[in-house]
């Protein structure tokens, strides 16, 4: 066996059904982050990094060349597939999917933050808000599921008991 095909081997995506019960994310929030990633890429490379590029500011260049390396590095991690020409992309991939959901959180917020430090223009800001939103969805995935009602309301009732239950014992302190 080659090296190339051990390699692929090792990309390989693991199971849908092992990985989304490992992180909590159902499968349509985890295309839904996918999706917005996919669509932020193509905002920050089309539409905001190339049209930064055009104009005489240097810190706009640099603000629109960073947004397409974003571009690139979303294409990489969540549509592999856009990048079949390049040998390393499943790789990449794997190793994006195998990160926490704060980990790709806190990198694509950050990610998506630098351009618009480094030029505070509308281009910038649209071009990267969806960029900076794919990192909301899965800082959200981080936080986990919202409990149910049934249990938030017996946490209620059981601090409604002690707060009783102190009020009252104050009450016998002072009466003795």
């Amino acid at each position: 066996m080659s090296s190339q095909d051990e390699q692929f081997q090792a990309a390989a995506a693991p199971d849908p059904a092992a990985s989304s019960a490992e992180d909590g994310m159902t499968w349509w929030y985890r295309w839904l982050c996918r999706m917005a990633g996919v669509i932020g890429g193509m905002c920050n490379l089309c539409f905001a990094g190339l049209w930064n590029c055009v104009t005489i500011n240097p810190l706009n260049i640099a603000a629109g060349v960073w947004m397409m390396l974003n571009a690139f590095v979303l294409f990489l991690c969540e549509a592999p597939f856009c990048c079949q020409f390049i040998e390393f992309a499943n790789a990449v991939s794997a190793r994006a999917d195998k990160l926490r959901a704060w980990q790709k959180a806190a990198f694509y917020c950050g990610m998506a933050v630098f351009p618009v430090m480094l030029s505070l223009t509308l281009t910038t800001l649209f071009g990267n808000a969806i960029a900076f939103a794919t990192g909301v969805l899965y800082g959200l995935s981080a936080l986990g599921k919202k409990g149910d009602a049934i249990s938030y309301a017996r946490i209620h009732q059981q601090q409604k008991q002690m707060d009783e239950e102190k009020l009252t014992g104050d009450l016998e302190g002072q009466a003795i």
